[in-house]
């Protein structure tokens, strides 16, 4: 067990938890010294404090932008809105985005921004007229644009706070055919894309599933090949931990033992519908009291609950000192950004336990943000100009199989097989192909080079690499 000393001691903030994990990487590198500084520090950061009249008084408020990185355009990060949010969380978000992009192998560079609100004390016009002052403040600075930094939804943001952003930019500058593009996250409505709201979460299952395929993996963490039946413990039930826990329990028959918001957690060993939780949170308002479920005393306490997947989907420092040694998952699955404290990740991997780590895991939501912004920038909806020629193409191959066998196909047969591609199946089809290719490029980095500690370690050199190559591309660098 850990002392008490050891849990006061452990350094929670997310900054220094982030430079530390690439130096970490760092000494498996040859890059030059100045590379790896040029890398691993933070470009810009903007700060701003803005009054904002709600009522009859005005109201401060304080926002951030950073610029973790320039050797990619534009930048790109999400934007989020809570009463924890500061300089330094900020910052860190920013560089996990720059190596979240460069794992996935997409065309951005990292940023983040916040404000420092607890979004559930405002009501909606409240918080329009904070997110178009906020809004405002980054035009003036020059820290938004489609071709300069693009942000999207994070904590406590969602698709009617991307629209109000973009509204704003619209109107400082009309008549810009691509002004759509500078945000995503939006409303499909307002130029945003099929499948974003819920592209984490999808990201989560399409990563889970790539390990769960590899047999060899599985069998150093006592567990067999496939998804289903694979208890799962889900820890934050907002959008990413709920579409995810959707997507594991009706595609994979995985079974959801446990599942935690910001003020309850539930527990039952047996599983949990999660259609049915969905239905009663919208009803009710909480998953506290989900009929044959037990509600657990203190919501971090699902953390503890005996499983194969534990999926932290939350906030960062989750997992620490103070409650790694109860942790009792084979695998956890960082579905937020920093879940889990590096001398907690030790313990974990001293007792055999496989951390999958969030710069990989989380990707799903800027892979389709980028998919997003593609659109936007073309102007042209995904599916539209193929989709009647693919239905034409199976109608020919079912002919041709019908022909061939004497014998017709079942009319929902039939109609799966010439059925054309819409946006969502595009968007689905890309996003999984994306998560395969990263997860195995950092499998092979993991496995050739027999001395990282780490999964984390190994994504950070796929992702080091990327950045360094850039930079030496663009001559920075020798």
């Amino acid at each position: 067990m850990p002392s008490s000393k050891n849990a006061r001691q452990e350094d929670l903030n997310l900054k220094n938890i982030v430079w530390n994990q690439f130096d970490e990487a760092s000494n498996f590198l040859t890059h030059p010294k100045g590379l790896l500084q040029q890398i691993r520090e933070c470009d810009n950061v903007f700060m701003v404090s803005f009054p904002v009249k709600l009522g009859n008084r005005f109201h401060y408020f304080y926002g951030w932008r950073a610029e973790h990185s320039h050797h990619q355009k534009p930048l790109k990060g999400g934007i989020r809105f809570s009463p924890m949010v500061n300089q330094d969380e900020i910052m860190a978000l920013a560089a996990l985005m720059t190596y979240k992009c460069a794992i996935v192998d997409l065309p951005f560079a990292g940023s983040k921004g916040g404000v420092a609100i607890d979004p559930r004390q405002f009501d909606e016009e409240q918080l329009e007229r904070i997110t178009r002052r906020y809004t405002a403040e980054l035009i003036r600075k020059n820290f938004i644009g489609p071709g300069v930094n693009v942000p999207a939804p994070d904590v406590g943001t969602g698709e009617r706070e991307m629209a109000w952003i973009f509204d704003t930019y619209d109107a400082f500058y009309p008549g810009r055919t691509d002004n759509v593009a500078c945000v995503t996250g939006k409303p499909v409505s307002q130029g945003g894309i099929m499948g974003r709201r819920e592209a984490t979460g999808r990201g989560v299952q399409f990563g889970i599933r790539q390990i769960f395929r590899h047999k060899d993996d599985l069998k150093a963490v006592g567990l067999d090949p496939g998804l289903a039946g694979k208890r799962v413990v889900i820890q934050g039930f907002g959008n990413v931990g709920s579409h995810t826990a959707h997507f594991l329990w009706e595609q994979d028959d995985c079974k959801i033992i446990g599942v935690s918001e910001w003020d309850a957690a539930i527990h039952c060993e047996y599983g949990i519908d999660i259609s049915k939780l969905l239905r009663h949170k919208r009803r009710t308002g909480s998953i506290r009291d989900f009929p044959g479920t037990t509600t657990l005393e203190r919501p971090e306490q699902v953390l503890e609950i005996a499983c194969d997947i534990l999926i932290p989907a939350a906030l960062e420092n989750q997992i620490t000192l103070k409650n790694v040694d109860n942790i009792r998952a084979k695998i956890v699955a960082e579905a937020a950004n920093g879940p889990t404290t590096p001398m907690a990740e030790r313990r974990l991997r001293d007792r055999g336990v496989m951390v999958v780590p969030d710069i990989f895991l989380n990707a799903g939501g800027v892979t389709v943000s980028y998919f997003e912004w593609s659109k936007n920038l073309t102007h042209m909806r995904y599916g539209l100009l193929d989709h009647r020629l693919a239905e034409a193409k199976g109608m020919r191959l079912v002919s041709a199989l019908e022909e061939i066998s004497g014998k017709k196909i079942q009319p929902e047969v039939r109609q799966g097989l010439i059925r054309g591609p819409e946006e969502l199946d595009l968007v689905n089809s890309g996003l999984e192909e994306t998560m395969i290719r990263a997860y195995e490029q950092i499998r092979t980095v993991f496995k050739r080079r027999r001395n990282l500690p780490s999964l984390r370690t190994a994504a950070y050199i796929v992702a080091i690499d990327r950045v360094a190559q850039a930079y030496r591309e663009l001559g920075i660098f020798p």
